[in-house]
């Protein structure tokens, strides 16, 4: 599938890759509640629990819309309704907004992912924030949808650059994917091209519903877009008390704990992972638990919190469907080449992060990655391998210690870098293409490291094409300047997964 040249005269030229998806808000019905400078105006000597000093400036107040009902969980918080209005006057924390609502006057905090700016594209149906051009059409070219479907997402790569992703069906009856650039005019309108101006996006929309006037077709349907989010674990909660978790199915075990799900205070669903007593330093894990709290990414695990007295205990957000290795072993047999290619993007994706926040994963396999509804993919466990405390594990001996996929570098050196890394991912891959099967599969693990050092590398795996596995050589090249970073590796794979390079020209019709 194809998508014609981009039209460079208009908008000029730019990378058509874009990242990190998200999920989207779904369609917000406005219903009447006072206005900003009704009876509900917020009382400016009111100040928030972040905000003491009274020679602070007052903030600018800006009305925002529920996308989704919230119920507090903790007194602080402030439980809101679809549709209702408020005033945010804090925004200081990443996922909790301090505001008070237009409609109860109640105040507290909001998760900052429940609602959107009033009059922002947020609140349309169609709209579906930072997405990846490779998810936008993975998302339009299921089966259900038809000719029409659209969404608008919005770049990563070019800041404020919205793109209209529209499904087609060609002369040849092949499904795909047409992408517009929606370019912001002089007079902070948006256009096509250079012919139509409109005043806001959904204008836009609308016109193109009404007639193709230049599309490859009338739009038909916005997407169907996911239920909502899940809201932030809690605000200000790192460490917490065992008392407040609530233990529900064992979801497996390992060499070093056992993994649950759970609930902390009874209504928030996490995962809880418990490590046996002696695995590492409660010091140790604290300290390295504080920057892990810090990497936050769509394709990364997030970490709610811990529980730092022995036996420690980890509580992470819940994946459904369990580890990759798990998912392949079980579903391998209904994935196919595209689902592959789509869960090493994901997974290229999260560490291209850790790459980025110069951080060290140090134990990339199909096992450290969890997989969630619509085939997620999230990296899981980045960073705990160095804290674990076993002579098998740390003398690289047994089956404790990843052997097979742990680059020789580290095998001899006990040297972890990011390249090292990469290494890993290249083992990973080939798990990903052989639907979980055991890397090196006709060697022992003793044999692996001389083998390595050899100059041996794994053979091509006989689902996997040449392209994927000249990827995974470069992988495993024997020094380390010469493996790709995960950045190229997002890129590359990035390209694989879409089905074009380019944006449709606009061809307004006369």
């Amino acid at each position: 599938m194809v998508i014609c040249d981009c039209f460079e005269r208009l908008f000029g030229k730019s990378s058509s890759k874009d990242a990190d998806p998200r999920t989207p808000p779904p369609h917000v019905v406005n219903e009447y509640v006072p206005q900003p400078n009704s009876a509900f105006d917020l009382d400016e000597t009111e100040c928030t629990p972040d905000s003491r000093e009274a020679s602070s400036p007052a903030p600018r107040q800006e009305t925002y819309v529920a996308l989704y009902e919230y119920v507090a969980r903790i007194k602080e918080d402030l439980s809101i309704q679809v549709g209702e209005r408020l005033i945010i006057t804090d925004k200081s924390q990443q996922d909790w907004w301090y505001g008070k609502s237009l409609q109860t006057s109640r105040r507290g905090y909001i998760p900052s992912n429940y609602i959107a700016l009033q009059d922002s594209p947020e609140l349309e149906g169609w709209y579906c924030g930072k997405l990846a051009r490779a998810d936008a059409e993975r998302r339009l070219l299921n089966v259900t949808n038809k000719k029409g479907t659209f969404l608008i997402r919005e770049s990563e790569r070019v800041q404020g650059m919205f793109v209209l992703s529209v499904l087609n069906v060609n002369p040849e009856g092949m499904r795909v994917v047409m992408h517009y650039r929606i370019a912001k005019t002089l007079s902070h309108g948006y256009s096509l091209s250079a012919n139509h101006e409109f005043t806001n996006l959904h204008d836009l929309v609308q016109h193109h519903v009404d007639e193709s006037d230049g599309l490859c077709c009338r739009l038909s349907r916005p997407y169907k877009l996911a239920d909502k989010p899940k809201a932030p674990f809690a605000k200000d909660v790192w460490e917490i008390s065992r008392d407040t978790l609530t233990f529900d199915t064992k979801l497996g075990s390992g060499a070093f704990g056992e993994v649950f799900k759970g609930w902390w205070n009874e209504h928030t669903e996490v995962a809880i992972k418990t490590l046996k007593p002696g695995t590492m330093s409660p010091e140790e894990f604290l300290q390295e638990a504080t920057v892990m709290k810090r990497l936050r990414h769509i394709n990364l695990v997030s970490l709610y919190a811990v529980v730092s007295e022995e036996p420690i205990c980890i509580i992470t957000e819940l994946m459904p469907h369990g580890s990759l290795l798990d998912y392949l072993r079980s579903n391998g047999q209904s994935t196919n080449y595209q689902d592959h290619l789509y869960m090493t993007l994901q997974v290229s994706c999260g560490m291209r992060y850790i790459e980025q926040q110069k951080y060290i994963h140090r134990d990339v396999r199909a096992a450290n990655v969890l997989v969630g509804d619509s085939q997620t993919c999230k990296v899981a466990d980045f960073g705990l391998s160095r804290l674990i405390k076993d002579d098998l594990y740390q003398a690289r001996e047994g089956a404790k210690f990843p052997v097979k996929w742990t680059a020789p570098e580290s095998l001899r050196f006990k040297r972890f870098t990011i390249k090292s890394d990469v290494w890993s991912f290249g083992v990973l891959m080939s798990e990903i293409f052989t639907r979980g099967a055991v890397p090196y599969p006709n060697l022992e693990r003793f044999e692996v490291q001389p083998k390595l050092q050899d100059g041996y590398r794994m053979p091509k795996p006989p689902e996997c094409t040449e392209d994927i596995y000249q990827i995974m050589l470069r992988c495993w090249k024997e020094k380390e300047s010469e493996r790709p970073s995960f950045a190229e590796l997002y890129d590359i794979f990035d390209e694989m997964v879409s089905t074009s390079q380019e944006y449709q020209p606009f061809s307004p019709d006369t």
